[in-house]
């Protein structure tokens, strides 16, 4: 054999090795862990299993991917809601700003006890105080208006507690979730009882979740000509409350496919999960139970916001995963990774 036939044949094997012992450890080295910020243990492992078996195929669990249909509540879920929804920061922030023009609110509730700061006197209003709180802030203007003053808002208002942009306190763990549930074919839908256009001007930037996938309250609307051009004005009058038994409905009314999978944190989404849960094949249902009051905030049973009481319980009967906030999240927010 000669030298040059030597060198060939050296080559040969070297790149038959490298094949067989190298690359292997190569590729699973750049491999990320999709879920990198969850703590190992069963709630992880149960969000994998579950995915794992609808997405593989000759699986007898396989769902066709026009079928993998995530529905997933807002506050409380995807983001804090605490100490109140933060919606509900943005009408008080609209309360202030519009005051000006509204002397009578000095004297009138709930309006009065905005502008004092008397929560105590906010909360004691009631359903319809807040309802009234939203009709006057969120109503009366054209929907590009609305969308402007919420992106404006978004991109400036701070959380009294961390002062912080809102869309700073999304949770890392459900953004991993998201991206992970999309990379296996999955429709990410928001179900939320939070206002729809309050949420579409920046669901997309943040969760990668377009305006046509955000399903939630609404007030009326009617079309305008101004100016010789049409537009959509906003009418001080509910259409639809995206919550409890609401949910369903509009899952239905706006998705028109039962979902195959849902995830809430509160008794808001019961309904939502009982409705995934009944149809046929497998199906995954999980709540996010908050309990790390250092990190974020512990709260359930007897809470004002976010309350989880006969959910957890159902979830406890049925044997649907629950998140305990504490133990199975490693970071809260992505802030913390920085």
């Amino acid at each position: 054999m000669t030298l040059k036939e030597k060198k060939y044949l050296l080559c040969i094997t070297l790149s038959l090795l490298l094949l067989l012992f190298g690359l292997p450890r190569i590729e699973a080295a750049k491999q990320p862990d999709p879920l990198s910020s969850w703590t190992d243990g069963e709630v992880r492992s149960s969000i994998i299993n579950f995915v794992e078996r609808i997405a593989t195929e000759g699986s007898p669990h396989f769902v066709p991917p026009e079928q993998r249909i995530a529905v997933l509540d807002n506050d409380g879920t995807l983001w804090s809601e605490k100490p109140v929804y933060f919606q509900l920061f943005f009408a008080i922030d609209r309360i202030q700003t519009l005051a000006p023009k509204h002397p009578e609110w000095k004297t009138k509730q709930p309006f009065k006890a905005v502008l004092e700061n008397d929560i105590k006197a906010l909360t004691a209003s009631g359903e319809k105080g807040l309802l009234e709180i939203v009709m006057a802030t969120h109503a009366g203007m054209t929907t590009a208006e609305f969308e402007q003053i919420v992106k404006k808002w978004i991109s400036t208002a701070k959380h009294p507690r961390f002062k912080r942009l809102y869309i700073d306190l999304v949770y890392q763990p459900m953004l991993q979730l998201l991206s992970y549930l999309r990379a296996n074919d999955f429709k990410t839908f928001i179900v939320s009882a939070g206002g729809i256009e309050f949420m579409r001007p920046w669901t997309e930037a943040v969760y990668s979740i377009p305006p046509e996938q955000v399903i939630g309250s609404s007030i009326k609307t009617k079309f305008e000509m101004r100016d010789g051009k049409p537009v959509l004005v906003r009418l001080p009058e509910m259409d639809f409350i995206d919550d409890k038994e609401g949910k369903p409905v509009g899952i239905h009314k706006f998705i028109g496919r039962r979902p195959i999978a849902a995830f809430g944190n509160s008794d808001g989404d019961l309904q939502m999960l009982q409705w995934t849960a009944a149809g046929d094949g497998i199906r995954f249902m999980l709540l996010i139970h908050h309990t790390d009051a250092k990190r974020e905030w512990a709260y359930d049973r007897k809470s004002h916001i976010g309350r989880l009481d006969k959910a957890l319980d159902e979830a406890n009967a049925r044997g649907w995963t629950v998140v305990d906030m504490k133990k199975d999240w490693k970071v809260i927010y992505p802030f913390e990774m920085k």
